[in-house]
């Protein structure tokens, strides 16, 4: 059997000329180079080089090198796709994430991965928890970010961060004209438009408010078009109030209680692709230094043995 070695070392000094420079070339001695030669011709019955100068190929060493320097050159590119696949380089990844995260977050980690990563593919869905845990359940999403209340059976998460909640409203309502963080018992429940987020929270005094609740939104862009339109107010993750539109402003809340977690979500029982830890790892490491920035309070993790 003819080893790709060979014919790599035939082509190398094919194209040097000489076996010296093949030699260095290839980081060989010349007599190894010279060797492998000769069992190459033995193989093929053949000579491939009129003198031993090897300067110049014989019609069979002609037909080789044309055959193998595009041998050799696929075999390599082969080599560097598969190696670049099982160290995260190259591959696909979907990944489902819910607006504020997806706006705010994913733009500067999904660039500075895919600087050092040109051959890996990306494809983002910007949509609300429930959904991106349903998209990941169904195997139509490989990574999911969001809140991981309600979190299905199959699907495993990793906490990345909280950040408080806030009262979104007109900046000219009367909560706005407070000084201090807005109690439950500032709001009007008939006035409050409920969204995604709200799911997570449980307080009594919440859930009493919520009962009274007319309106229920799940798309951003809407609820703060309802908001700004007068229709009532909301509650919304910090993340999300850092680019309110005009006229609405953001509120503190007063419950410490409430705060929406993000968590990285992903099947049970998948091995993870090469792209897929690869993504996850510079996600971790890229929150680290934008956390403070952010305003998002990172979980605690155990210190390194």
């Amino acid at each position: 059997m003819i080893r790709t070695e060979a014919l790599r070392t035939f082509v190398t000094v094919a194209e040097c000329g000489n076996i010296r420079d093949a030699a260095e070339t290839l980081c060989r001695t010349q007599s190894a180079v010279s060797m492998t030669l000769k069992q190459l011709e033995g193989q093929l019955d053949g000579a491939l080089f009129e003198s031993d100068r090897k300067s110049k190929l014989t019609d069979l060493g002609q037909f080789v090198h044309d055959v193998a320097a595009t041998l050799v050159r696929d075999h390599d590119n082969a080599v560097d796709l598969i190696t670049g696949y099982a160290r995260g380089r190259s591959g696909r990844l979907r990944i489902a994430s819910v607006p504020s995260v997806a706006a705010l977050i994913l733009p500067e980690v999904i660039q500075g991965f895919t600087r050092d990563r040109p051959s890996a593919r990306i494809d983002l869905f910007d949509t609300d928890s429930s959904t991106v845990r349903r998209m990941l359940a169904q195997g139509r999403a490989d990574i999911g970010l969001g809140s991981p209340s309600d979190k299905p059976e199959g699907l495993s998460d990793t906490a990345l961060f909280t950040d408080p909640l806030h009262l979104v409203c007109r900046a000219d309502d009367p909560l706005a004209a407070r000084r201090a963080p807005v109690e439950w018992g500032h709001l009007d429940g008939g006035a409050l438009i409920l969204n995604e987020t709200l799911r997570g929270l449980g307080s009594a005094d919440f859930l009493a408010l919520a009962d009274k609740a007319r309106l229920s939104v799940r798309n951003v862009t809407s609820l703060l078009a309802m908001v700004r339109a007068g229709a009532g107010v909301t509650i919304l993750p910090g993340l999300a109030t850092r680019t309110l539109p005009e006229g609405l402003i953001a509120l503190p809340l007063a419950d410490p209680a409430c705060v929406r977690q993000v968590s990285l979500l992903h099947r049970d029982g998948v091995t993870q692709s090469p792209v897929n830890t690869a993504f996850s790892t510079h996600l971790e490491a890229s929150l680290a230094v934008m956390a403070q920035a952010l305003g998002v309070s990172l979980p605690d993790r155990p210190a390194a043995q």
